[in-house]
């Protein structure tokens, strides 16, 4: 199969659903649930949607399978990239899918069941609880394709701290999930893919019956500081949008 087909990057699914007061959005991509525009677009709608929802109290953001949580961008929608614009654009997924976990007016409990890279990352770090079984290491990979994580870069930062996420980003390697728990980015580890899973049905079925409206005040106070992001977050998928297009980054890619 050609990895830059049309009907690879057409491929994957979000799925959105609501039941006793519990929102879930899934998604999937037969590449390491990697995350083309098209898929990034649909998660931010969904995501969106369901704040907006009177019946839904809490948001559950997953993905499907067993080994991978999120492979961060799809590589193969770089390759496509041929200019500073629709690079850009591309970037500017990633920062629609977090401005929409921050923004919702409910909490985003993230499940964590793999391994997780890039942008990937992001989005367990926008979460205002992450569940994570052990081994679902992570890595920030994008210094090793010419580029860098610019995108999701503020909202790790705010997550975990400058001195973690610089060498998060510098050292393009994967750490351990032990590591991940222990700057913040998990707020629990479970030792199985079952007891997550155990852990993550009673947990949101707790935080469905709290009082909402102490919930959206609450999440307001964890994000308190970020009403300048919509305009940094567009200059930095800017940034990315134009080192894609750089010969070290079509190089790197190539390998």
């Amino acid at each position: 199969m050609e990895y830059n087909s049309p009907s690879l990057l057409d491929a994957g699914t979000v799925r959105a659903s609501l039941a006793n007061g519990i929102g879930t959005v899934s998604f999937e991509h037969p590449k390491s649930n990697s995350l083309p525009g098209r898929l990034l677009g649909e998660l931010a709608e969904q995501i969106r949607r369901l704040g907006e929802e009177p019946e839904a109290r809490v948001i559950v953001l997953r993905s499907e399978g067993t080994a991978v949580f999120c492979a961060g961008a799809s590589f193969d929608e770089f390759r496509a990239v041929s200019d500073a614009e629709s690079g850009r654009r591309f970037f500017s997924g990633f920062a629609q899918v977090v401005l929409a976990m921050i923004r919702a007016p409910k909490f985003v409990v993230t499940r964590v069941q793999g391994k997780v890279a890039g942008g990937g990352v992001g989005l367990i770090a926008a979460s205002d609880y992450a569940l994570a079984a052990a081994g679902a290491d992570l890595k920030l990979s994008e210094l090793a394709v010419g580029i860098g994580p610019f995108v999701v870069g503020p909202v790790i930062e705010r997550k975990i701290g400058l001195a973690a996420f610089s060498a998060l980003a510098v050292d393009a390697d994967w750490r351990s999930a032990e590591w991940g728990e222990r700057h913040g980015l998990y707020a629990e580890l479970l030792e199985t893919r079952p007891g997550l899973d155990a852990r993550l049905r009673d947990f949101t079925r707790k935080l469905a019956g709290f009082n909402p409206e102490a919930m959206r005040r609450l999440k307001e106070t964890f994000w308190a500081g970020t009403e300048r992001w919509p305009e940094l977050l567009a200059a930095r998928a800017e940034i990315s949008g134009s080192l894609v297009l750089s010969d070290y980054t079509k190089r790197a890619l190539a390998k």
